[in-house]
């Protein structure tokens, strides 16, 4: 048997990323397993055909977890193909139920069907960890529902926001990821029990005469397994089912890169709102000790932008499948559907930790709306002006001029005396008292319905989540 040491290569995903319960769902022990349990299923089902005996199944049952990988590696050295050098490692294990493993199937018989398995069980933990993260963010968009600060478009300070209700545009997308991931795992079929091109021959020949046709063989040992099948197969299950997988994990990566990327900049000193956690040994860098590098954001932009490079070999394995089937889509999906789930939930794990640890630094919050607020209040100033009969248009040229002023003085890092300039304007004075010009640039009520709107998504949360 092959041993891996240190001293070869090792994928990042066998140590470094992903849970060890998802590595575990697709090990090479579980897998093997799982092929098992599918003969064993086959074996049950043509029992009620009377090709097999309960002897054979109680001995297939006994040996169904004596897993034997290197006695299997053994026989796949001489007979270059590694699921009959299962079937012969199980059979040297059942002498008398041997004989009748496998019997009337072919090899994507046993392996679609147990993709669909596993992938129903990746799914399964995605959805739940999934789940975990949308909590989080539910948490901190309750703490921050109505905290003002500034929104950004083009990057550049624009109006005011919430805190919460910026969260929320990420939550609410989370939500459409996680029903869709719902949807997809209770979509998983698998292939059935069609044989060599899909027309199942074999299993109709071999239960000819036994009162129990082909297609009911099938439903038993789908039965047994918890599982749907196709109606229609070539020698495997539609690679459309692979497509529609990685499309909705790296739909889910998508939501994650694009807050852990917005993450990034609010982390940098020039914004500095947010921060990740960071451990008190923790360096930042082996250069330069005063840095905080936003590296688990980082880490999550990085493994979901592998994650949506999959998606174009899951299209090319569905599109050139010619025919009823060739191999050339078997080896890239050895490596493309364990990797696609360990990084998305890699990803997964390490954004919960830095949304349930994530620093809110209001002083910075504050110097940002100090600096930038007002110029998104007087929106609202102009607004009032024309309700009291002023020419829209006047108006807009005096907040404009004066913007700009105060704006000049603020990129040459003065502080911003825009609303000194504007309360003493003689036009603005027609129509407004010192006061009021002063209550209408206040800033941090102009935040609209974004209150309200965090509270609707917050109850969309609360329902998805209400269906795990």
């Amino acid at each position: 048997m092959t041993e891996f040491t240190h001293d070869t290569f090792i994928s990042p995903f066998t140590w470094r990323y992903g849970s060890q319960q998802m590595r575990a769902i697709f090990s090479e022990r579980h897998k093997r397993e799982l092929l098992r349990q599918i003969w064993i299923a086959i074996a049950k089902a043509e029992s009620k055909a009377g090709l097999v005996s309960q002897r054979q199944i109680d001995e297939l049952e006994a040996h169904a977890r004596d897993i034997d990988i290197e006695r299997a590696s053994q026989i796949e050295s001489e007979i270059r193909h590694d699921l009959m050098a299962e079937i012969k490692t199980y059979a040297e294990q059942c002498p008398e139920a041997g004989a009748i493993i496998h019997l009337g199937a072919t090899s994507m018989d046993i392996l679609d069907n147990m993709d669909a398995v596993r992938l129903k069980e990746a799914l399964s933990l995605v959805i739940k960890e999934t789940g975990s993260l949308l909590s989080a963010f539910q948490e901190k968009m309750e703490a921050y529902r109505d905290t003002p600060c500034m929104a950004f478009t083009h990057l550049q300070p624009a109006e005011i926001t919430t805190i919460g209700y910026r969260l929320s545009q990420s939550a609410q997308d989370l939500c459409d990821d996680l029903e869709e991931l719902i949807h997809v795992s209770e979509s998983v079929r698998g292939k059935g029990l069609k044989g060599a091109v899909g027309t199942g021959a074999s299993y109709k020949e071999l239960v000819k005469g036994s009162g129990l046709t082909s297609m009911e063989l099938e439903a038993l040992v789908m039965k047994e397994l918890g599982l749907k099948c196709y109606d229609a197969a070539t020698q495997i299950y539609t690679r459309k089912q692979d497509l529609r997988i990685i499309q909705a994990l790296s739909s889910l990566c998508c939501t994650m890169y694009k807050f852990a990327a917005d993450f990034r900049i609010m982390q940098s000193p020039p914004v500095g709102e947010w921060s990740e956690p960071f451990g008190r040994k923790q360096v930042g860098s082996s250069a330069m000790p005063f840095k905080r590098n936003p590296i688990n954001c980082e880490k999550v932009d990085s493994l979901t932008r592998f994650v949506s490079s999959l998606y174009m070999t899951a299209w090319q394995n569905g599109a050139t499948t010619f025919l009823e089937r060739t191999l050339d889509d078997s080896a890239n999906r050895r490596i493309m559907l364990p990797e696609a789930f360990l990084a998305t939930e890699e990803a997964l794990l390490t954004l919960t930790k830095v949304v349930k640890g994530m620093d809110v630094h209001m002083a910075a919050v504050q110097r940002l709306m100090s600096s930038y607020g007002i110029f998104s209040a007087t929106e609202r100033l102009l607004m009032k002006a024309g309700k009291r009969g002023a020419d829209r248009q006047e108006m807009h040229e005096v907040i404009r001029e004066e913007s700009l002023k105060a704006w000049a003085e603020v990129q040459e890092g003065r502080s911003n005396n825009l609303r000194e300039s504007l309360i003493s304007d003689k036009r603005l004075l027609d129509y407004f008292s010192k006061d009021e010009i002063a209550s209408l640039l206040n800033a941090d009520d102009y935040t609209g319905d974004a209150a309200q709107r965090t509270d609707l998504v917050l109850e969309r949360i609360r329902q998805v989540l209400g269906r795990l």
